[in-house]
């Protein structure tokens, strides 16, 4: 279903997909994830032993919140690069200014692809510590 602009209820769920980032940014603000013992363990890593991206993510938050963006690049390269992207995304949403869908199906498949194709490149030993998670 295509709509010139969205309606308020994905307005809505916009905002509120806001607030619950802000909280969790307060949240991994607070307490260091980097830090064993703080967060649960990883399932993806103690099912797989490789370094999952969630994790390279929530690390990458805490250190932006802190205002390391260097270390937070070393974490989740990728996750830094989306953000600017995701809130571009985000203020067209709220303001109204999207034409048609809000996120192609295109896109959202080249962007499950870079996901698993960065899951695979982090983990290659070829990287060693420059992508750690």
């Amino acid at each position: 279903m295509t709509n010139a602009r969205p309606d308020g209820r994905i307005r809505r769920d916009a905002w509120l997909a806001a607030g619950l980032l802000a909280i969790g940014a307060c949240v991994t603000a607070l307490v260091d994830p980097a830090r064993p013992g703080r967060y649960p363990r990883c399932p993806f890593r103690a099912l797989t032993g490789f370094d999952c991206p969630g994790c390279g993510s929530l690390r990458a938050l805490h250190q932006l919140t802190h205002g390391h963006l260097m270390a937070a690049i070393d974490y989740n390269l990728l996750f830094v690069a989306f953000l600017p992207c995701a809130a571009v995304v985000w203020l067209r949403i709220v303001t109204g200014r999207t034409r048609g869908r809000v996120l192609p199906a295109w896109r959202a498949r080249a962007a499950i692809i870079t996901l698993i194709v960065w899951t695979v490149v982090r983990n290659l030993p070829v990287f060693g510590g420059m992508l750690r998670s």
